[in-house]
Parts: C-alpha cells; sequence; structure tokens
C-alpha cells in the first residue's frame, strides 16, 4: 500500500509509516475490506475500542488520511498536543458531543475529510463491545456524511487494560459496508425534542449493530 492519498504533514507521514512497520511486523497486522473506505468526501469511520493500538492500527491500515477524536485533556501536555494536532486530532470530550468539538467535526466533514471516532469512548474493560457514548447518535445526525463502521481484532489480547505493554499478538481491521442516514437525519430535523432523542439513540444502536456484526476472518 502507498503512502496516505491526502496530503499530511511530516508528523502524521512518518507516524503512518512507523505504526504500519510496526503492527506488521509485531502483531502480524491483517485488513480486510479497505477498498470499502471512499477515497474522497467527508466520511465517519467508527470503531469498536479494545486498546491504544487501535487508533494508529485503523489509520496505519488505510491510504485515506484519518482525523481522530482525542480528549481535550490529553492537549494539555506541551509536547503530547503537539503530536496530537500533527495527527489531524480533534479534542472533544469523552462524549465527542462538545459544542466546540462538534463544530470542529462538522467543519472538517464539510471540508471533505475522514474523522475516526469510538462511539464507546473509552477502552472496553473486558474485551467486550460497550454502548455508544450518548454523543455519537447526535454527531451523526447533525453531519449529511456516510459512516462506514469498522471492527477491530486482536487488540485487548495486544495492549488491553491488564497490560502494561504490548504483546505479539495477532490483530485485525475490517472494514464494513457505508452506513446512509438521510431519512433519521430528515426526521430529527423536523421532531420534536423527545423523538429527536430516541432519534440519536436510535442512530447509535443501528451504529453499533453494524460494528458487532463485523466476524473476524477465519485463517
Amino acid at each position: 500500500m502507498k503512502a496516505p492519498s491526502e496530503r499530511a504533514g511530516i508528523g502524521y507521514f512518518m507516524g503512518w509509516w512507523f505504526f504500519r512497520i510496526y503492527t506488521s511486523l509485531y502483531h502480524r497486522r491483517r485488513v480486510f475490506n479497505e477498498e470499502r473506505v471512499p477515497r474522497a468526501g467527508g466520511v465517519i469511520l467508527a470503531a469498536n475500542h479494545l486498546s491504544y493500538i487501535d487508533p494508529p492500527l485503523v489509520g496505519c491500515s488505510t491510504r485515506r488520511t484519518i482525523h481522530y477524536l482525542a480528549r481535550e485533556s490529553a492537549f494539555k501536555n506541551p509536547i503530547g498536543g503537539a503530536i496530537l494536532r500533527s495527527w489531524n486530532s480533534i479534542p472533544v470530550d469523552r462524549d465527542g458531543g462538545s459544542a466546540k468539538g462538534l463544530r470542529t467535526i462538522l467543519e472538517r466533514l464539510r471540508k471533505g475529510r475522514a474523522i475516526m471516532m469510538f462511539p464507546e469512548g473509552t477502552r472496553s474493560p473486558d474485551g467486550t463491545q460497550q454502548p455508544a457514548r450518548g454523543g455519537i447518535g447526535l454527531l451523526i445526525a447533525k453531519s449529511k456524511s456516510p459512516v462506514l463502521p469498522v471492527r477491530v481484532f486482536g487488540t485487548f489480547e495486544a495492549f488491553g487494560r491488564r497490560h502494561l505493554i504490548p504483546r505479539p499478538c495477532g490483530v485485525s481491521v475490517k472494514f464494513g459496508e457505508l452506513m446512509e442516514f438521510e431519512e433519521l437525519r430528515a426526521e430529527a430535523n423536523e421532531a420534536n425534542p423527545d423523538r429527536r432523542r430516541g432519534i440519536y439513540r436510535q442512530i447509535s444502536g443501528n451504529l453499533m449493530d453494524a460494528i458487532a456484526a463485523l466476524k473476524a476472518e477465519q485463517d
């Protein structure tokens, strides 16, 4: 695979190659259906979250330049904040629903960027998929971009919460089919507040079901 298809800074370029080589050699990374990632236009990539490895693993598994979400607190350290910004990271609260973060995400989507998010908001404590945080349905409803479900496998065993250092376990990434939410978005625009909140939950639920439906490939 060639380097990222969109223009990226030197920090992103170096990180992309580092994690691509690292996950290939140390974790025997496998990637399925990368061709489903749109090559242009705004898109939301939404994945399950098992490990700190997940963001760079998904990012280095596609040529599409990714814009990430990161907790606001992670930007407080000058060095860490500079690295995160070089990787196109957007500061948000855990739900991803802060007003400033939401505006930034929607603006980047309007400019045709690819946004990576983890609907669960934090790493799974036991390797199972957790419910989506409340702000995810709102964000998707407010955007006009398609959503691509993504599922990672093996990263909990490789570097889950109980591990101090990564283990040489095999990992893989599987990209699903694009999801469009036009009908629910249109209904949300006209709905009363109670129904609108129900639509946000429905969007989140549909997305998490689509992620869970992606099954591991057999060797």
